[in-house]
């Protein structure tokens, strides 16, 4: 399944790009994590990365579709 992820932040850096197309042999949020982990390695190394499905937050055994939006939050600071 081919996959667009929006991505922010340091995502965005990592992956080089604001919209990264990704294809994926699985079909849930934790199927995509771990490729993601594969291809990325550097984002194991952010201290959290929330996965949005359709504006919201999804857990890892969340289905996935082609035409689903995909956006990867990481850890925001500031104040």
């Amino acid at each position: 399944m081919q996959l667009t992820i929006k991505t922010f932040g340091i995502t965005s850096e990592i992956m080089s790009g604001k919209n990264v197309t990704m294809e994926l042999a699985g079909t849930t949020v934790a199927d995509l994590r771990k490729a993601l982990s594969a291809k990325y390695p550097s984002l194991d190394k952010l201290n959290s990365l929330f996965i949005a499905v359709n504006r919201a937050y999804a857990e890892d055994a969340t289905t996935l579709k082609e035409t689903d939006e995909i956006a990867l939050i990481p850890p925001v600071s500031g104040g």
